[in-house]
C-alpha cells in the first residue's frame, strides 16, 4: 500500500486528476455523475473488486479477501433499474475492515447508509433491488469494470464530492506528492487574490497573450508551466 495514501485527506480528486495529467499518467475517473450518499463523505484504499450478478453472495465472498482500508468496487455494469447494494452488506462492509464503498450503478436504504457512515459512491438511490441471478464469471473477484476502466487490486481508489479516480498503486506516492505541491500552490493563489493580486497579474496573463500573438501554439499550460502556476493542472 502506497505510504503516503493517508495523505489524501488533505487533497481532492480535481487535484489528483491534475495530477495524472501533469505525470502523464492515465486519466482514469469514474463516470460522471458517482457521487457519495452523504455530501463530505471521502475515501481513499486499496481496490477490492467485484462484479454484481444479482445475487449478494458474491460481496460476501470478496470480504473474505478484504484487507484493512481497501474500498470495495462494483461493477454493476451502470444499471439503473436495480440497486446492487443496501443496509447489510454496507454493515457486512465495516465489519471486514472495508473503508469505502464504489459502486457503478444504485444503492437503496439510503437512511441506513446514513446512518452506518461508511462512504458510499453511487449513480443514487433506487427501491427495488435484484430479481435476476445471472451467470457468474470466474474472474468476478479479481476484475471490476468503472465505466470504460478496468480496475483491479492492483489500483487505488480516490473518491470524493467530485466523483471518483482509480490509479495504480505503484504509480499512488508520485501522483501524491504533485498533487500535494498543486495544492499548496494553488491555496497561495487564491490566498494572494484574497489579498488583491488578481489571478491574471499572479499569471503574467498579458505576457501570455503577448506571447500567444507571436505563436498562436502557444498554449495557457505551457504558460502556467513555464512561470510555475497552477489552475489548469
Amino acid at each position: 500500500m502506497p505510504k503516503d495514501l493517508a495523505d489524501f485527506a488533505e487533497l481532492s480528486t480535481p487535484l489528483v486528476a491534475d495530477a495524472c495529467v501533469r505525470l502523464g499518467e492515465p486519466l482514469r475517473a469514474a463516470p460522471a455523475g458517482i457521487l457519495p450518499v452523504v455530501a463530505g463523505r471521502r475515501v481513499a484504499g486499496r481496490a477490492l473488486p467485484v462484479r454484481h450478478y444479482g445475487s449478494v453472495d458474491v460481496f460476501l465472498e470478496a470480504f473474505t479477501r478484504a484487507g484493512p482500508g481497501d474500498v470495495l468496487v462494483i461493477d454493476n455494469a451502470g444499471r439503473r433499474d436495480e440497486a446492487c447494494i443496501g443496509d447489510l452488506a454496507v454493515l457486512e462492509a465495516e465489519a471486514a475492515g472495508v473503508a469505502g464503498v464504489v459502486v457503478w450503478g444504485l444503492h437503496r436504504d439510503t437512511p441506513d447508509l446514513v446512518e452506518i457512515g461508511l462512504p458510499v459512491f453511487s449513480y443514487g438511490r433506487h427501491a427495488p433491488g435484484p430479481v435476476r441471478v445471472d451467470p457468474r464469471d470466474p474472474d468476478a473477484l479479481t476484475t471490476a469494470r468503472f465505466g470504460e476502466h478496468a480496475v483491479t487490486a492492483a489500483d487505488v481508489v480516490f473518491a470524493d464530492d467530485d466523483g471518483v479516480l482509480f490509479v495504480p498503486a505503484a504509480r499512488a506516492d508520485a501522483v501524491i506528492e504533485v498533487a500535494r505541491t498543486l495544492f499548496g500552490t494553488e491555496r497561495e493563489q487564491a490566498r494572494r487574490i484574497r489579498a488583491g493580486e488578481t489571478l491574471r497579474a499572479q499569471t503574467r496573463f498579458d505576457a501570455y497573450l503577448a506571447a500567444r500573438a507571436e505563436d498562436p501554439g502557444y498554449t495557457f499550460r505551457q504558460h502556467l508551466r513555464r512561470i510555475g502556476g497552477a489552475i489548469e493542472e
